[in-house]
């Protein structure tokens, strides 16, 4: 058979069109058709972790004792790193306590607010942010309810609220990997799981308990029906390690924000800086001067208890003359320091640990579903081990920040990260259970009922967002944040601060002016949003169903339904601040590569044409570059 003839052949001797439009100074012609075009990456599947190295079978002996060695020491590193990081998040709750912890207390105060069940949301999730600890804004809560200053049913909204409060940190945490586009895709869409499966449950079940008190109701039964007596003390499993650390640079009198919270004068005037860690009380029956006489003096027998320093801390500040505040930003500076450090490096130190064989051996591990007729089972068992290992560690933030790293190189998949972090609430709500238990009798009833609220809390959740898979709607919501914020990476700093901070904050000021403001302002703005998610849903699926206006949203500005404006502002703000910005100093070398390719008549050619990231991303800042060179002059 002849050979089939080129068809670059049949096209050499005709002569090129000339174009009539005027001239352009480059021309970027059509892509060359090829099978690649065809496949279309997903930026969610898992990334091959290539083993660059030799390999073992090629190395010599010493080779193989070498890279032991080399093993070893990065897994004695990775250890001390994963220390040091829990370290810090430790010294970073004692400095948000030391900031904001008398704040605390005094919001907490503040029982006419605390009646608004939203009101009372919002301060649990304000007190969260400001201690940086579930565990600690729990304990004011239970405090209060077992002095009788707040009822059970007024204390739920706080605890749903001090929910959403800790899962802030993971996000935060998800911040380090800003610089690779893929990476802090993973990672911030694996951190916000965690909290749109708070938001969602608390958009469900908080108007639920108002409407039935199907909690109070539940958790009191669980009491009464039960003969429970206090027990131990919730068991300190990881404060063993991390407390002769943490507890030599500072250690706090926790009591002094539950005294203020609960109305103690003295604890306002206290530090919160513990100075003595070894009292005694020494309680003798006295003659005190009786309160009641009026016009003589008399006296009555009471007992006086006197409290005896024994022995001082041996942390930093012991000593200072330094005020809370100004220790607490000093603590906050520091363990904000130490705790980018450590997760630049933890993550660093995974990917050349984590390649190879290696790497495909703890992704089947962690991301394999059971067999056939077990493959359901996967998940739930994932929210044990996420249950179990939040118990050991007594912290969700710990775990949760600890897996989001591995989340960002690859390792774990976003659908195991939810089961994951469903297991982490459970988990950090049987620490205050066994905390609860540890109370005194005549409270224990009230203080295991608070802790039950917020058990059964995340397992109503789990119910509504977990059983059936159209149901996990939290994985969708955050992969779709996660879209956004990989293209406007921005955004992930916008989303931090409307979410955790400024709309709680609007929420609790509405909610000071009065029912009537609050329900006459968020009734109309819930109204539009619900509109809004409805239209969406339908110019996604049924088009048709709308009318020919309302199919997009290109009737609004492009400002109100696009990010790419505010994008452009953004870069360019961004550009003017930041002087030593890479894009305002561009060598002689970049100017003239950028002079040559700009030429007239210029013509790039693609043969394939799924470009990668990096050619983007150097593309979106040349162009950035050139719009603050016009903006400039």
């Amino acid at each position: 058979m002849a050979p089939r003839p080129k068809q670059e052949d049949e096209s050499e001797g005709k002569p090129t069109e000339t174009l009539d439009v005027p001239r352009k100074k480059c021309l970027s012609m059509a892509p060359a058709l090829s099978t690649a075009a065809l496949i279309e990456d997903d930026p969610w599947d898992m990334p091959e972790l290539q083993d660059t190295g030799v390999k073992w079978a090629d190395l010599d002996t010493n080779g193989k004792i070498l890279r032991v060695i080399i093993t070893v020491a990065k897994f004695i590193v990775l250890v001390g790193l994963l220390y040091m990081f829990v370290c810090s998040l430790d010294i970073l709750s004692s400095a948000f306590q030391l900031v904001g912890g008398k704040t605390a207390g005094d919001i907490f105060q503040e029982n006419e607010v605390l009646s608004n069940p939203l009101a009372g949301l919002v301060i649990g999730m304000l007190v969260t942010l400001l201690v940086q600890s579930s565990s600690t804004s729990s304990s004011i809560v239970v405090s209060m309810v077992s002095s009788g200053l707040l009822d059970v049913s007024t204390a739920v909204p706080i605890i749903m609220g001090t929910n959403i409060g800790t899962s802030v940190t993971n996000t935060v945490v998800a911040m380090t990997q800003v610089g690779d586009r893929n990476k802090f895709r993973r990672a911030f869409a694996g951190a916000t799981v965690h909290d749109f499966f708070n938001w969602l449950s608390v958009l469900v079940l908080l108007p639920l308990e108002i409407a039935s008190g199907y909690l109070v109701k539940l958790t009191g039964l669980i009491v009464t029906s039960f003969n429970i007596q206090s027990g131990e003390n919730a068991p300190a499993l990881l404060n063993v390690i991390t407390d002769p650390l943490t507890q030599s640079i500072i250690e706090l009198d926790e009591s002094v924000i539950s005294g203020i919270a609960t109305g103690d004068p003295e604890a306002k005037n206290k530090s919160l800086i513990k100075v003595w860690c070894q009292t005694a009380s020494n309680t003798t029956l006295q003659n005190v001067t009786a309160t009641n006489c009026s016009d003589y003096y008399c006296w009555e027998l009471k007992n006086v208890t006197e409290i005896i320093n024994i022995k001082k801390c041996n942390h930093i500040f012991v000593n200072t003359s330094l005020s809370d505040m100004a220790v607490g930003l000093i603590l906050l500076a520091c363990s904000l320091l130490a705790l980018c450090t450590c997760l630049i490096l933890i993550v660093k130190l995974l990917n050349s640990m984590l390649k190879g064989q290696v790497a495909v051996v703890i992704k089947k591990i962690i991301n394999t579903d059971f067999p056939f007729p077990f493959a359901w089972l996967t998940g739930y068992i994932a929210i044990l081990v996420g249950a179990g290992m939040t118990f050991i560690v007594q912290s969700s933030s710990v775990f949760t920040s600890a897996i989001t790293p591995l989340v960002g190189i690859g390792v774990i998949k976003i659908e195991r990260v939810y089961p994951l972090s469903l297991g982490s609430n459970i988990g950090t709500t049987t620490t205050a259970i066994l905390a609860a238990m540890a109370s005194p009798g005549d409270t224990l009833g009230n203080s295991l009922q608070i802790a039950l609220v917020h058990l059964f809390f995340n397992l109503s959740g789990i119910l509504l967002w977990y059983p059936l898979p159209f149901t996990r709607i939290p994985i969708r919501m955050a992969k779709a944040l996660g879209q956004i914020t990989a293209e406007y990476r921005w955004f992930s700093g916008f989303y931090i601060i409307f979410c955790f901070f400024a709309l709680p904050l609007f929420v609790f000021g509405l909610s000071l002016a009065g029912w009537q403001v609050l329900v006459g302002v968020l009734v109309p703005i819930v109204a539009v949003l619900i509109f809004a998610i409805i239209v969406n849903i339908l110019q996604k699926h049924k088009p048709q169903w709308l009318p020919s206006a309302l199919r997009s949203w290109n009737f609004l500005p492009l400002w109100a339904h696009s990010l790419e404006p505010w994008d452009r502002v953004v870069s360019i703000i961004a550009a003017h601040c930041c002087c030593c910005c890479k894009c305002c100093n561009l060598t002689e070398e970049d100017e003239e590569k950028g002079k040559h390719e700009n030429m007239d008549h210029g013509i790039e050619m693609y043969d394939n044409p799924t470009m990668t990231d990096e050619i983007k991303e150097a593309k979106k800042t040349s162009d950035s570059c050139e719009i603050l060179k016009a903006t400039t002059l």
